[in-house]
C-alpha cells in the first residue's frame, strides 16, 4: 500500500514541478516559446503508466491549470483531455518508437493542444493571428528527448508501477 502511494506522490510531484515551470515569468521574446510543461509530463505518465494516468487525471489537472491561469473553466481541461486521450490510444506504439519518432508525435499532440487552445481563445474574442501559436509545440517536442529520460529515471528509481 505504501509503495502504491509513493508512486502517486512521484506523479503528483512531477506535475507540481511542471506547473511551477509553466508559470515562471519569461521575457516578452521568450514567452512565445514557452514549452507546455504540464502537457509534457502528462504525456510521459500516460505513455508510461496508462493504468494510472489518463483522462481523469488530464481533466483534474486541466481544471487546476484553468484556475492557475485564470482561463475560462474547461478550456485546458478539454485541450489536455484530447491530447492525453490520443496518447493513451497509441501508448503501446509510442513505447517502441525512437526518441525522434516520439518527439514528432509529441509535436503533433502539442500542436493539436495549441490549436484547440487558440480556437477556444478566438471564440472568446482573443487569440493571435498567424502561426506563432505553434512555437510552444516545437519547443515542447524539442524538450521531449531531454525530459523523457529524466522522468523514466525517476519512475525506475522510485519503483513507480
Amino acid at each position: 500500500m505504501s509503495e502504491r502511494l509513493n508512486g502517486y506522490w512521484i506523479i503528483v510531484a512531477s506535475l507540481l514541478v511542471a506547473a511551477v515551470l509553466a508559470v515562471l515569468p519569461l521575457t516578452e521574446s521568450l514567452i512565445w516559446w514557452r514549452p507546455e510543461w504540464i502537457l509534457l509530463v502528462l504525456l510521459y505518465w500516460t505513455i508510461a503508466l496508462p493504468h494510472r494516468v489518463g483522462l481523469v487525471t488530464a481533466l483534474a489537472v486541466g481544471l487546476l491549470v484553468d484556475v492557475m491561469e485564470g482561463a475560462v473553466l474547461g478550456q485546458n481541461m478539454l485541450c489536455l483531455a484530447v491530447a492525453v486521450t490520443l496518447a493513451g490510444l497509441m501508448y503501446q506504439r509510442l513505447r517502441v518508437f525512437s526518441l525522434l519518432q516520439q518527439a514528432s508525435v509529441v509535436f503533433v499532440l502539442a500542436g493539436l493542444h495549441q490549436l484547440l487552445t487558440q480556437w477556444l481563445q478566438s471564440l472568446q474574442g482573443g487569440g493571435v493571428s498567424g502561426f506563432a501559436f505553434l512555437f510552444p509545440a516545437l519547443s515542447t517536442a524539442l524538450l521531449w528527448p531531454l525530459l523523457m529520460p529524466v522522468l523514466r529515471g525517476l519512475r525506475r528509481s522510485y519503483k513507480v508501477n
